[in-house]
């Protein structure tokens, strides 16, 4: 896997429908792709049922030929009123392609680059002093 950086031709920040995440987990399944949910019903207990934030991540290439794109899915958890969730999921590269974009705007790029950063490193409610 090579990590793809915000300078990146591939790097990516995407909003999806619910109804994609299921698509690409299905995809994820037939493919035999460790890199997803262990079934739907374990997405579905997981995640709310609205948009989700992808980022892409890294990308997996054999022979040359890139096999698939890890990204990082920033999403609304199913059991949480506001919490969110921050997971990884395989994608295939013709539906990678295919996500309309979020991030043309380079301030915005940074922005989103900045959010998912701390999104992955823990964010917490800070009392302020």
């Amino acid at each position: 896997m090579t990590t793809i950086h915000s300078a990146d031709p591939e790097f990516r920040v995407c909003q999806i429908s619910f109804d994609s995440l299921l698509e690409i987990q299905l995809e994820a399944e037939a493919r035999g792709w460790a890199t997803r949910w262990s079934s739907v019903d374990a997405l579905r207990s997981q995640v709310k049922d609205e948009a989700v934030v992808l980022q892409s991540l890294m990308r997996e290439e054999r022979g040359g030929v890139v096999r698939a794109y890890r990204c990082l899915l920033l999403f609304s958890t199913a059991d949480g009123e506001n919490a969110g969730g921050l997971a990884t999921i395989d994608l295939d590269p013709a539906r990678f392609t295919s996500l309309e974009r979020l991030d043309r705007d380079l301030d915005v790029r940074q922005t989103l680059v900045r959010v998912f950063s701390l999104a992955l490193n823990g964010i917490s409610m800070v009392s302020k002093k």
